[in-house]
Parts: structure tokens; sequence; C-alpha cells
């Protein structure tokens, strides 16, 4: 029996649609611990522009770059926010 590749190819979009959708939640649940309202209206501005700027990407690796950069931005908020409490 031989597979097509095509049903993956078409999952692939809406898998990427997930992550993309998770890591901006996650930045956004994070950022509503900022302590200061300035800094917090900042960082969800900021959050929201970038998400906003990509949102027409369509190249995978560009993508999955992006995701990758998000995620590390998401880990230095929380390590600060972390420091901050401790």
């Amino acid at each position: 029996i031989a597979t097509s590749r095509r049903p993956a190819a078409l999952f692939s979009p809406f898998v990427r649609r997930q992550q993309v959708l998770l890591l901006y939640r996650r930045i956004l649940q994070t950022i509503r611990q900022v302590p200061n309202d300035s800094d917090r209206k900042y960082l969800k501005d900021w959050a929201r522009e970038e998400f906003r700027r990509n949102k027409s990407a369509t190249e995978e690796d560009t993508i999955r770059m992006m995701i990758t950069q998000g995620n590390m931005q998401l880990k230095e908020l929380e390590k600060t926010l972390a420091l901050a409490k401790s």
C-alpha cells in the first residue's frame, strides 16, 4: 500500500496554527503576571504587534523559527518574573 504525503501536508498548517495560538495565549497569560501596569501594557502591545506583523508568514521554516524565538522570549519573561518575585 502506497502512502501519500498529502494528508500530512494539509495537516501541518493546522498544527502550526495551533502551536502559534498556544504560544500567543501563554505569552499573554504570563504578561498578566507583570506587576507594573505600564510594563504590562507595553509587553501586551508588543506581543500583539509581533504576532500581527508576522501573521502573513507562510514559509514553514520561517514559522518554525518564529515559534522557537517566541518560546525563548517566553522563557526569558518567566525567568524575569520568577526573579522579581524572589
